[in-house]
């Protein structure tokens, strides 16, 4: 099977920019949901590190469909904010946590794989 070598940018980019946009979007409702948690106060860390993780996740994607020469260092920070968030979100036993684990870690190894 011969391998296209002239995919636009975002072609190439597109697994990393799909799981950056989707975890973006477990992030969000994981923070939403441990705000309406009974103690938010001690997901406070959690909450934090949800939203930095989104946030970043979305420049990433952009960054990655703008084949911008700065995507590989931004997908290395990326990776480093959605290991910090996968380990914290692990910490609590709700499903929304748990989920925001799973995708966070599979969105860092995304783009540990990218930014090489």
């Amino acid at each position: 099977m011969l391998m296209n070598l002239n995919l636009t940018s975002n072609e190439k980019y597109q697994k990393c920019i799909d799981v950056c946009l989707e975890c973006a979007q477990v992030c969000e409702f994981c923070a939403t949901s441990c705000l309406r948690e009974p103690d938010p106060k001690m997901m406070a860390k959690c909450i934090q590190l949800d939203r930095d993780c989104a946030d970043i996740c979305i420049l990433s994607a952009q960054f990655m469909a703008r084949d911008s020469e700065f995507s590989h260092q931004l997908c290395s920070l990326c990776a480093e904010i959605c290991r910090a968030c996968g380990e914290e979100c692990a910490k609590f036993p709700q499903e929304h946590c748990q989920k925001c684990a799973d995708i966070c870690n599979r969105c860092a190894s995304e783009c540990e794989n990218m930014s090489h």
